[in-house]
């Protein structure tokens, strides 16, 4: 991957001085967006093929019950390509490690294999502080750089269709925790 173009000018002889935006209180828009990006690589006899990267922004944070939305997703879109198993990397975020998502993960690989059908998933968790042998990250970091703004805040939905068409993404409706119903 080529290094990113994004450059800074100062004055000859000063140093870079960045400056915080702030965000007024009023301000309609979430203090932060979080999304959960799969990066989808295929195992071919002429080696690794790799397709588009996945996107999922959240409406509000990234918990439990949000992740498992997100694998149910996932592992729709891998059932369409023709897929079995789903090798799923991830990080040390609590929300990928939580009691929740790794009984989901269990009593779902359980019903694939009872019924013999439906996608497997094999989580493959990464060493505490190691990011970087996640293949997806260089591409977030590709991301942020290309779609920054440098003389303003941009607007959520601003920062998603620029985020979504970075990664040649489609727009999907943002995940949310589950309203239960009484």
């Amino acid at each position: 991957m080529a290094q990113p173009g994004l450059h800074a000018w100062t004055p000859a002889q000063q140093p870079l001085h960045l400056v915080e935006q702030t965000v007024p209180p009023t301000d309609p828009d979430p203090k932060a967006l979080a999304c959960y990006g799969l990066l989808v690589q295929e195992r071919t006899p002429q080696g690794v093929s790799q397709e588009p990267v996945w996107l999922r922004f959240v409406a509000g944070r990234p918990v439990s019950t949000v992740t498992v939305a997100f694998l149910t997703w996932t592992c729709a879109e891998v059932a369409a390509l023709g897929k079995t198993a789903l090798l799923l990397v991830w990080d040390n975020a609590s929300w990928h490690r939580s009691q929740a998502v790794r009984q989901w993960l269990r009593e779902h690989n359980q019903q694939v294999k009872r019924e013999g059908q439906g996608i497997r998933i094999v989580r493959c968790p990464l060493p505490i502080k190691s990011p970087w042998r996640n293949p997806l990250e260089a591409y977030w970091v590709q991301g942020k750089r290309a779609v920054v703004e440098p003389t303003r805040l941009l607007t959520a939905a601003e920062l998603v269709e620029r985020v979504n068409t970075h990664f040649g993404c489609p727009y999907e409706e943002p995940l949310s925790i589950p309203q239960e119903v009484s």
